[in-house]
């Protein structure tokens, strides 16, 4: 694997996806990215260039529900760019995983992955990773309310990830992944503070006023759903 810095980023959406998934990491991002020399370069990616929703796909949202936000793509799962870094995020969106925009996800995430040099997984999106084959041997974690679920989806699809039922984030090799939502931000934190020095870390997360949680086995969420400590 190379060792340069990585400059090419890409992110998943789909729809039903996590604002603050995405959002929370991105943010950290775009202002490492106002500094960082060579330039960094994000690309929004999907099944079409149509503007990707919030809003959880069928029966999954309510009827009446209307508080959503969009996202327009800059790139199809066809035409995204060589990719450095790969996010992928959680969201109610991926429990339709039949659905073509999860599988298309999945089908991305194995192609592209050989060739990344990191990837970054939020919350449910870990599911993604999982029936990728990406997790297959290696610890996981994801979001804790949605532990049995991910768990026995990605085993059902043939993946043997070891998941880590206490932790905030977890590392195995070139692979992160996070637990639910919010810990996406330390997740990001600790990948710049690895990737690009934790002076660089502190800088970003002192500019966006932001508290970390560094230690990547801090999980009160483990104990709140009643997780045991042992792998599975």
């Amino acid at each position: 694997m190379s060792t340069s810095p990585p400059l090419s980023f890409g992110v998943i959406l789909y729809p039903g996806f996590q604002a603050l998934d995405v959002f929370g990491p991105l943010d950290a991002l775009n202002t490492l990215a106002l500094t960082s020399r060579p330039p960094l370069t994000l690309s929004l990616i999907s099944s079409t260039l149509s503007p990707v929703s919030t809003k959880p796909p069928g029966a999954l949202s309510p009827p009446s529900f209307a508080f959503t936000e969009s996202v327009v793509p800059t790139h199809t799962y066809a035409t995204a760019p060589p990719l450095d870094v790969l996010l992928i995020p959680g969201g109610l969106g991926v429990r339709d995983i039949s659905s073509p925009p999860i599988q298309d996800a999945i089908a991305f995430t194995a192609r592209v992955y050989p060739g990344l040099k990191h990837l970054i997984t939020v919350c449910t999106g870990s599911v993604v990773a999982a029936l990728a084959g990406v997790l297959d041997g290696r610890r996981a974690t994801t979001n804790k309310s949605a532990w049995e679920w991910v768990k026995d989806t990605a085993a059902r699809g043939g993946s043997t990830a070891r998941w880590v039922p206490r932790a905030r984030w977890v590392v195995d090799g070139n692979v992160w992944t996070s637990s639910g939502v919010s810990a996406g931000l330390d997740v990001v934190f600790a990948w710049i503070a690895q990737v690009f020095g934790e002076d660089e870390a502190r800088r970003v997360a002192d500019v966006l006023e932001y508290e970390r949680h560094v230690d990547p086995s801090w999980d009160p969420f483990a104990e709140l759903y009643g997780l045991s400590n042992d792998e599975a």
